[in-house]
């Protein structure tokens, strides 16, 4: 007689919205207010990394220097999400000029290893571990170039709070403690080496868990010389050699030679306007104008009578990401290799094509013919109005497994994106740069700065940013309503990498409602559930009027959005 209980139960878990219980303002999902300051913010997804900003802007930084420090620590603090092992993205609204600037930290593949070298391997993919997806590190370098645009506070300042944390410890919080014994494990069970010696040894022998005492010495170290010999301390020298001599001991390409020719490009961030707000990403190698393809799109329905969560409003939305997924599967790659044409993908007259394929039932569509895993986000905005949107990874949680010995960290995993297919947009060649996941956000209005913000997440990044900037417009939500509303995803279509196209399933939080669920299985929608996949959100909010800063941070995370 268990099976009434179970179903009713079941029943109650879907029907309930996402709540914050007893709270007697706002809406009945949200998990708390807004955080409110007048003179900076900083949010990211671990609460010292906050305060580490934090600090640094009361002592005279800019937003620019609380991003590069809440970035060197959470490569501490949070191992499973990013680290100086992989890629970076930003955006920048400079108070001076008035505008947003992007930068492209991502990493190069090696110029040794080819296409032939991997077919003769008889791979149909690149692996996910090991050490053949290793492609370049570009995150420190993109502290660097951030810092001699921008930046204010010297770097040795801006990294000394990091390495005092990794020398004397801080202890682990609940979901990154959870990923870290996932995630070691599964590393020294496929045998890599240096994993023990980084994780484990250096903590007494045992692997911390929630509340308990994490070190890494050997990062504290890494860091103490890139903050005395600059950028140079890592793509050239001692590291540089560490690095690549153990990446080919264990099989790989990666060079001294490949670390030493990384340079980050500054790039025009792209965008489109949405209902009068002008939502910024950067173009590709990433997947940023995906989300822009997909508000295009949608700009072309009235939200005004269509409910939040309802099945019409889920329907529509995952028509639009399912076409906007297949130009991103043949269309986006490296621009230096492929001709993506940009402006037409963004364009209202393609939108126009692509809304009128859009169907009332789920459908499987194809590439619009043309005319023309874990990861960490923060964002920081200062008292003179700067804002930096920043996102950085080692993709796959910790990475490839690659683990340079006594350096502590790990080595990114992002060449498994590419596609081993011969003439694709995406396919593998010597020193390009990936297909790439992660995405920073920006929203202006009438020339003015209006949120900072990004949700992490792999494939989920593009639909999160829409979700949110349609949360904040169409639904009026607040900045941590809009984080903490019930979020889906689409799962399957074409993938960059080659794959495809699947029909794939619309996955849904518990806050969705069950009546939302079976009107889209009436669509021929297939719907699961699953955990932990919906990204982690940080954002900040300026308010036109009066300049005080409105900070959010992601409940389904560890972060912490804290002003002064």
């Amino acid at each position: 007689m268990r099976y009434p209980l179970l179903l009713s139960t079941l029943l109650f878990v879907l029907q309930s919205p996402l709540t914050g219980q007893d709270r007697v303002t706002g809406a009945l999902h949200a998990t708390r207010s807004e955080v409110l300051a007048a003179n900076g913010m900083v949010a990211t997804s671990h609460p010292l990394a906050t305060q580490i900003g934090l600090q640094i802007l009361k002592d005279g930084g800019n937003a620019i220097d609380a991003a590069i420090a809440a970035n060197a620590a959470l490569g501490l603090m949070e191992p499973t999400g990013c680290g100086i092992g992989g890629d970076l993205f930003a955006i920048v609204w400079d108070a001076e000029t008035q505008r947003v600037y992007g930068l492209n930290a991502s990493g190069r593949s090696p110029l040794g290893m080819t296409l032939a070298d991997l077919q003769a391997k008889g791979l149909n993919k690149i692996p996910a571990l090991g050490p053949l997806p290793v492609s370049v590190p570009g995150a420190v370098d993109g502290w660097y170039s951030l810092h001699e645009r921008f930046g204010s506070r010297p770097m040795p300042e801006l990294l000394a709070p990091a390495i005092r944390y990794a020398e004397d410890g801080f202890p682990l919080t609940e979901l990154i403690a959870w990923y870290m014994q996932q995630s070691i494990t599964r590393y020294m069970d496929e045998g890599f080496p240096n994993i023990r010696e980084t994780y484990i040894a250096q903590n007494g022998g045992t692997l911390p868990g929630e509340g308990d005492i994490y070190r890494n010495p050997y990062l504290a170290n890494t860091y103490r010389r890139i903050a005395q010999g600059g950028r140079d301390a890592f793509y050239k020298g001692e590291i540089a050699a560490t690095i690549a001599g153990f990446i080919q001991q264990q099989g790989g390409y990666l060079s001294e030679e490949d670390l030493a020719a990384h340079q980050s490009e500054w790039v025009e961030p792209v965008s489109v306007n949405y209902r009068g707000y002008d939502v910024w990403e950067l173009p590709p190698n990433g997947q940023g104008i995906a989300a822009l393809q997909m508000l295009a799109i949608l700009e072309g329905f009235d939200f005004s009578g269509i409910d939040f969560g309802s099945a019409e409003h889920l329907h529509l939305f995952t028509e639009a990401k399912k076409l906007a997924f297949e130009d991103r599967a043949r269309y986006y790659a490296d621009m230096d290799f492929a001709d993506v044409p940009v402006d037409w993908l963004i364009s209202e007259e393609y939108a126009g094509q692509r809304r009128e394929q859009l169907s009332d039932r789920a459908s499987v569509y194809t590439a619009g013919q043309i005319s023309a895993g874990e990861t960490i986000y923060l964002t920081t905005a200062d008292s003179a109005g700067n804002m930096v949107s920043l996102i950085q990874s080692n993709y796959r949680g910790m990475g490839s497994g690659m683990v340079p010995p006594g350096l502590g960290f790990m080595l990114q995993d992002r060449g498994e994106l590419f596609s081993l297919t011969p003439g694709q947009a995406n396919t593998y060649a010597p020193g390009k740069r990936p297909f790439h996941t992660i995405i920073p956000a920006f929203i202006s209005q009438d020339g003015k700065p209006w949120v900072s913000f990004g949700v992490m997440g792999g494939d989920f990044q593009p639909q999160g940013h829409a979700q949110i900037v349609m949360n904040l417009i169409d639904f009026g939500m607040n900045l941590q309503e809009a984080g903490d509303a019930p979020r889906w995803d689409h799962t399957g279509g074409s993938s960059p990498t080659g794959a495809g196209p699947e029909e794939g399933q619309v996955r849904v939080e518990s806050g969705i409602p069950y009546e939302t669920i079976r009107g889209l299985m009436d669509r021929g929608h297939s719907v699961g559930f699953t955990r932990g996949s919906y990204g982690g959100y940080q954002a900040i909010l300026r308010d036109p009027a009066n300049g005080v800063y409105h900070g959010a941070s992601e409940s389904r995370k560890d972060g912490q959005a804290a002003g002064y």
